[in-house]
């Protein structure tokens, strides 16, 4: 019997399934069990007790899910085109992975991707190798199968398999082999059935009862692998990392979980974790998509976007591994890389041809640090103009975790344009200003936002808007500030930054906002974090040994 092309919906027994049907035949196989404001900074002194919020199923996301196949299958695998969209919530696409359902489409694309990445192991004898660690002596051998269906489960399950789980998994593997005569049709469909699995699919942390006390819960020792290599690696544990689950030196003592960390952490994986929780936290996702005239800004192009979100990757990189520092210096740091592209939009020589190389701005550009990135200035932009709102609700929002409300749904939200009276676009939001509905929010934003208007909405650099000199000067909270420059100091000494950029932190590795009952170990944590000069490190770190990371909250009933 030849394979059948990727995606044939074939059973056991060769006959071809309507969707439906193949779901539920994997479903039963694989036998689920599916169970603000800022912070202050209080000195450090011992860790506070912590209650977790109550625990949720973790939906990988779409970066989580590629990089999981990838560790398993290598890193030449083809992707599935689409799976279920991430949903982004408080900021975060991991905090919408814990809550957000998969619709009908998203089961079918999970199922299309199974078949998908199980075809490509089933027709490459050399992938096939790489999974299946034992020769078969049959079709339906049922003691390689049994050894396949273990070893890769653990690494795709991220835990041991039950007995039970192995049974029905092995009986896949063994009754398509055999009615298929070949051992390789059997280990497509045993695949599939793992890859599509809720087990695969979602993360469970939900710990057990704590001997030392029952009212408390904590993770297992392969619940605390998994949260480890998702937060610091964005991929699944490695087989030293499982092999440490199985010793139990996780959960025995803090020298095993310390050990462990600090081994990911060295680890060139690591970069790879901190890139996933930046692109998520500053929406750098979005810039493959973003789209602005090119008519009106001149230096647009489909690969602006992707070159500005790698900018700002190579600088977090940059203060987190090269040359650890002050990580609040991400405001004000006069060095960044660019492309040839970015080049010529900062108006500075390129220091590589063909790709990316390390310059640094001059004061007298007046550029500097995240704020004056494009990456920043374009995703905070409009299609044919800049925004002031935008902009400041951004700093407001993301950098210091302050709670701006949306306008009513009746408030017209539009600005003037420009005429020869209000030439520029603070002239223009005076409007807003005025008028008592919009001016409580926008006296919060705008007149940070407007410290930016000398970048247009692709980042590039101009004196005048219309004809007219731009005003950059404004306040933050009591500072004020001349432009753009002293902005980016004003919001690097903002007492929120260190706080909530741990807040953010927190929730992306817990999969929650932060509860009430954590938020006075969340605050340790950035008393930590302020301690070590604010070495992001040290705080992934802090936040590992802390004994928030290593609990779950008690389940709703």
């Amino acid at each position: 019997m030849t394979s059948p092309p990727l995606g044939a919906k074939l059973t056991p027994f060769g006959v071809r399934l309507k969707r439906p049907v193949l779901a539920l035949l994997v479903a039963l196989l694989a036998a689920c069990e599916v169970d603000e404001a800022p912070l202050s900074t209080p000195d450090r002194g011992i860790a506070p007790d912590v209650v977790p919020a109550a625990p949720t199923l973790r939906r990988l996301t779409e970066t989580q899910y590629a990089n999981t196949v990838r560790a398993l299958l290598g890193d030449d695998v083809v992707l599935p085109a689409s799976l279920e969209p991430d949903a982004e919530e408080g900021g975060l696409l991991s905090l919408g992975a814990a809550t957000a359902s998969v619709s009908s489409l998203g089961v079918e694309r999970y199922e299309d991707a199974a078949l998908l990445l199980a075809g490509q192991v089933a027709d490459e004898p050399a992938r096939l190798a790489t999974v299946v660690p034992c020769t078969p002596t049959a079709a339906d051998d049922i003691v390689c199968a049994e050894t396949f269906v273990r070893t890769f489960g653990l690494r795709a399950w991220r835990r041991p398999l039950t007995d039970a789980e192995v049974t029905r998994l092995v009986a896949v593997v063994t009754l398509t082999g055999g009615e298929a005569g070949s051992f390789n049709e059997g280990v497509r469909y045993g695949l599939a059935a793992m890859f599509q699995s809720p087990h695969f699919v979602y993360r469970r942390e939900h710990g057990v009862a704590d001997p030392a006390d029952p009212a408390l819960r904590i993770l297992t020792d392969y619940e605390l692998a998994t949260r480890l290599a998702y937060l610091l690696w964005a991929e699944p544990p490695d087989d030293a990392l499982l092999a440490a689950a199985a010793a139990g030196t996780l959960t025995a003592s803090d020298d095993g979980l310390r050990a462990e960390a600090d081994r990911l952490l060295a680890d060139a994986r690591a970069r790879a974790g901190v890139r996933a929780l930046f692109t998520e936290l500053f929406a750098l996702y979005a810039l493959d998509d973003l789209a602005k005239d090119p008519t009106v800004f001149t230096h647009a192009s489909a690969e602006l976007g992707p070159a500005a979100r790698e900018e700002t990757l190579r600088v977090v990189e940059d203060l987190v591994f090269d040359n650890p520092t002050d990580f609040r210096d991400l405001l004000t740091t006069q060095t960044t890389f660019v492309d040839p592209r970015l080049a010529a939009l900062y108006r500075v020589p390129a220091p590589d041809p063909a790709g990316f190389g390390e310059v640094t701005l001059d004061a007298s550009d007046g550029r500097r640090g995240l704020l004056g990135q494009a990456s920043f200035l374009m995703l905070n932009a409009h299609a044919t103009r800049t925004s002031a709102t935008l902009r400041g609700l951004f700093v407001r929002k993301t950098l210091l975790c302050q709670t701006i409300l949306p306008p009513p749904a009746d408030v017209d939200t539009s600005i003037p344009e420009a005429d020869s009276t209000s030439p520029t676009l603070r002239e223009r939001l005076q409007t807003h200003l005025e008028d008592p509905t919009c001016a409580s929010c926008h006296q919060l934003t705008d007149p940070i936002g407007l410290g930016l208007e000398n970048f247009d909405g692709v980042g590039r650099w101009r004196d005048e808007e219309n004809g007219s000199v731009i005003d950059a000067s404004g306040t933050l909270g009591r500072t004020d500030f001349a432009d753009a420059w002293d902005l980016g100091a004003a919001v690097r000494d903002a007492e929120d930054l260190g706080p909530c950029f741990t807040a953010h932190l927190y929730r992306y590795a817990m999969g929650h906002a932060v509860d009430p009952g954590e938020e006075a170990h969340v605050a340790w944590i950035a008393a930590g974090f302020a301690e070590s000069g604010y070495d992001w490190r040290a705080l992934l770190m802090d936040l590992v040994m802390s004994p928030a990371f290593r609990r779950a909250g008690a389940l709703d009933e």
